[in-house]
């Protein structure tokens, strides 16, 4: 069974809620027993199962506050969705170990998610803008 296009913007949109809402557990519930997430240039690397992608998403709700995600643009495959986003909010923390000092923040991000049959999230592969990142974030 393929998921729709209309069922995987409710599963991305239920991921990213969680993501709004510094949710962990939530965050982690959408995905699949044996995600593999790949946040790319993430120090440790890809994560494989739940348990390895939380020290991902605790580090993030640390690092980054106040977030909001616009939609640019989705593309859509069998089982799978390309989604082009903005992000914007406040870098409290050390977001890809850069000094935030609460500074406000906006880059843009392309998610690669696939799903499994059940309609959980099987693989995330995200790319984040760092260029973006670096010049918000003077190290000064």
């Amino acid at each position: 069974m393929t998921l729709t296009a209309v069922e995987m913007d409710r599963k991305i949109e239920e991921h990213f809620g969680f993501e709004r809402c510094d949710d962990v557990e939530g965050v982690l519930a959408t995905l699949a027993d044996d995600v593999e997430h790949d946040v790319v240039g993430w120090p440790e690397g890809p994560a494989n199962g739940r348990a390895s992608a939380r020290p991902f998403y605790e580090a993030l709700f640390a690092d980054l506050s106040e977030s909001r995600v616009e939609c640019l643009r989705r593309l859509y495959g069998e089982g799978f969705v390309i989604d082009e986003s903005l992000w914007r909010g406040r870098a409290p923390g050390r977001p890809f170990g850069l000094e935030g000092r609460g500074r406000p923040l906006e880059f843009r991000m392309l998610h690669v998610v696939e799903f499994s049959e059940s309609g959980q999230i099987r693989r995330e592969n995200v790319w984040v803008d760092l260029a973006a990142i670096i010049g918000q974030l003077p190290q000064t």
